[in-house]
């Protein structure tokens, strides 16, 4: 099977704004490919649409364009022709569409500069980005799985969040909510709990490659909270590269 040209220019989207869900799809069957780029392009500017203005109303601008995208695949109207919604249509129902609407509405709060106000409502956040991701992917690939793909997401949100801490510093803002020790312990163990349990279903194991590094990421987290504002997360290219490719092969 080959990739349309439009599914192609979703990968290279993917490939510059979300480098590990590439490689995590990169990994998985190219016909789940063909369904995987577009969702992971839309999540990429999504993402990045709060980002790219210092303007909140022009980025709620962006954000609403998405969401008219949505709605226009869940009423089934017309989509506008463009390189990602074209093809995101074509792999969304009016269920998938509804769900990824959490999605754009948890960016909203990133436009405004919104502050998390605690534990709970960074887990509020991390849910309804990444896993409404998740779920909208697995779900799409034939996954009737939606607990589990929602848990296994929303941990990968969490691990791709605090990734994300010092490019937030960066930029003058502190992405993290006040907690004390023990609540930022819980948060993370509730996490790693979540990644625990039953063999998720073969749609859902394809999707779920793009949370290969998620246990990984949440446990050094816990054992050294020190290593999120300083970036120290990640381990060595070639230890994620093997995580990876064992996780492919299972």
């Amino acid at each position: 099977m080959q990739l349309s040209d439009d599914v192609i220019a979703c990968a290279r989207i993917v490939q510059a704004g979300d480098p590990d869900r590439f490689r995590a799809t990169m990994a998985a069957p190219v016909t789940a490919r063909a369904v995987l780029f577009p969702l992971y392009a839309f999540n990429v500017e999504v993402a990045r649409a709060p980002w790219v203005t210092s303007e909140p109303l022009l980025a709620e601008i962006r954000l609403q364009w998405w969401a008219d995208v949505l709605d226009e695949i869940a009423e089934g109207r017309p989509v506008r022709r463009h390189e990602v919604a074209t093809p995101l249509a074509s792999v969304l129902d009016a269920d998938g569409a509804r769900i990824l609407h959490a999605n754009v509405n948890a960016r909203r709060r990133d436009a405004q500069r919104l502050q998390l106000t605690g534990p709970a409502d960074l887990l509020d956040y991390v849910a309804d980005t990444g896993g409404a991701l998740l779920w909208a992917a697995a779900r799409a690939l034939g996954s009737q799985d939606e607990a589990r793909a929602r848990a296994i997401g929303t941990a990968s949100g969490l691990a791709n969040y605090l990734m994300a801490v010092p490019a937030f510093l960066a930029r003058g803002i502190n992405p993290l909510p006040e907690m004390t020790e023990q609540q930022y312990a819980d948060l993370l163990d509730g996490q790693l709990a979540n990644l625990a349990g039953q063999r998720p279903d073969r749609a859902l194991r394809i999707a779920a490659l793009s949370a290969w590094r998620t246990s990984a990421l949440l446990s050094r987290a816990r054992r050294d909270p020190a290593a999120v504002p300083q970036g120290r997360l990640a381990e060595p290219a070639a230890i994620s590269h093997l995580r990876l490719m064992w996780r492919a092969a299972r």
